[in-house]
């Protein structure tokens, strides 16, 4: 029923209203999918940034460790309990766990 009311009143009135409609589901789309992912990517990549000697981290398979040395792309970690030395790719780290300074 509703195609034949809009071919009845023409493509560009059944356009008309259709668009606002595309316009707010566009809308929606935006907001609930693409913007949290661009904060969440640019809130990794500032993590990524600043990462340091001395921070702990995991990587996304699960391996916890110590950074010991930085490169422009990788990382070189020492892994307990056998302080195994390993590099892994900065793209790989999820988290960063810091030690905080005791309060005074």
């Amino acid at each position: 029923m509703l195609n034949l009311y809009l071919f009845q009143t023409g493509g560009a009135a059944g356009i008309a209203q259709i668009a606002p409609m595309l316009i707010l589901m566009f809308a929606v789309m935006y907001f609930v999918l693409i913007r949290p992912q661009q904060t969440r990517q640019k809130r990794w990549q500032a993590m990524i940034n600043e990462l340091k000697t001395g921070d702990k981290i995991i990587t996304g398979g699960g391996i916890r460790g110590t950074i010991i040395a930085i490169k422009d792309d990788a990382l070189h970690l020492r892994v307990p309990p056998d302080n195994l030395r390993l590099e892994i790719s900065k793209s790989a780290v999820v988290s960063v766990a810091r030690e905080e300074e005791p309060k005074k």
